[in-house]
């Protein structure tokens, strides 16, 4: 069996942060799956990861004796890719332009060299690849991604019944419901793009659900809910109010009211009752965001984007975002007014001004959120944190003049 390795490229991952602190680039969610998904579901094979050290003893890359597949976890697959990777032959690599897609290894354990000198054989993709290189992107290709998903999953499968005579479906054709969904009083419109709701997911009373929508396993869709479209509820996530082209990793809520557009939501965030996020300036101009290569702002060219948020980050009630808010992980954010549109790993605070959220007092949440999914806040989950908390501790310009 070839081994399935994907790398995380370091001309990107810096740009995927804030939510490449704490996973590799291949474990990001675009669509109904996570990159790595998409590849293993393709490639009919489990995968490892070539990412950070830190991140190595969650996300490990397996065995690595003899041949392997080493993929750029930032490239989303279709068939035609598919296909040319598999075609590889031992020693060859595949290029779009300057860009590493894959490289057939004859000895995994050389990787490190391989990809920094250079293959003896390169070959150019058919066509360009879809290579996710900044946050935004998540989100804009997100509808697409969610179609080609749908294709993949459901190929000669066939869907539970809907089984509830109060809940008004169009577009029937385009939707797939996984085993143990329970549906009661909803409104499913797939006319415009497919519904996935994943195994055990539950639709409550009066949501409304637009296509492309993806449901993770085990998710809610609160009652009343306005899913617009282009949105991904990633494993369970309790979702309500209006959401339009959005992306929740996995274990996250917004269990309320308030709006959030075009935004990318990690895993363990929790958004306030009626918190707020914009997505479009008041004067349509293109939208800067927080770039932590470049240490500024940088425009994205959009003219929607809204709410970057990093794992572990929650916010208090009537929370108003400003278009472009980039939240690290860890931050907690509550009081009046809009907080600063960059929000670094491990702020505690809001508009009136931010401390440091303590690493103590950090494992405390994170300990008592976790178990109440039955998950353990382990010495690899804490060391993962202690990590981020050292490497971040430029961006929160506070402590040095505390400490000054």
């Amino acid at each position: 069996m070839m081994h399935v390795l994907l790398f995380d490229d370091p001309a990107i991952r810096p740009h995927l942060l804030p939510f490449t602190f704490t996973r590799p680039v291949a474990a990001l969610r675009c669509g109904i799956l996570t990159i790595a998904e998409k590849w293993q579901q393709r490639l009919g094979t489990t995968v490892g990861y070539l990412t950070e050290g830190y991140l190595q003893p969650k996300f490990p890359t397996g065995p690595i004796d003899g041949p392997a597949l080493v993929i750029n976890g930032a490239i989303c697959p279709d068939d035609l890719l598919t296909r040319q990777v598999q075609a590889l032959q031992p020693g060859e690599a595949l290029m779009d332009a300057e860009l590493l897609v894959a490289a057939h290894l004859p000895d995994a354990t050389a990787v490190a060299e391989l990809i920094q000198n250079g293959f003896a054989v390169t070959k150019q993709v058919a066509e360009p690849v879809l290579a996710i290189r900044q946050v935004w992107q998540l989100f804009l290709h997100n509808g697409a991604e969610i179609r080609r998903d749908f294709e993949l999953i459901t190929h000669g499968r066939e869907s539970q019944p809907v089984n509830d005579v109060h809940t008004i479906v169009y577009g029937s054709e385009n939707i797939f419901i996984e085993e143990g969904v329970r549906i009661r009083a909803a409104i499913l419109n797939a006319e415009n793009g497919p519904i996935y709701l994943g195994k055990n997911s539950e639709v409550h009373e009066g949501a409304i659900l637009r296509g492309p929508m993806a449901l993770g396993e085990g998710a809610h869709i609160n009652a009343g809910a306005k899913m617009r479209g282009d949105n991904t509820v990633g494993p369970h996530c309790k979702i309500g109010g209006e959401v339009a082209n959005t992306i929740f990793f996995g274990f996250s809520n917004k269990g309320h009211e308030g709006y959030l557009g075009n935004s990318v939501i990690g895993e363990w965030c929790n958004l306030g009752a009626d918190t707020n996020s914009s997505n479009l300036k008041n004067n349509y101009a293109p939208v800067k965001i927080w770039s932590h290569t470049a240490k500024r702002f940088v425009n994205t060219g959009l003219q929607f984007c809204g709410l970057m948020m990093g794992d572990h980050s929650k916010c208090g009630i009537n929370t108003m975002f400003n278009t472009g808010t980039v939240v690290g992980v860890a931050a907690n954010i509550f009081g009046a007014g809009f907080p600063r549109t960059f929000i670094p790993s491990f702020s505690w605070g809001g508009a009136a001004g931010f401390e440091t959220f303590k690493l103590p007092k950090v494992g405390e949440m994170v300990e008592r959120v976790m178990s109440r999914r039955r998950l353990a806040y382990d010495a690899t989950e804490q060391a993962i944190m202690t990590h981020i908390f050292e490497e971040t501790k430029e961006e929160r310009v506070w402590e040095k003049s505390i400490n000054s």
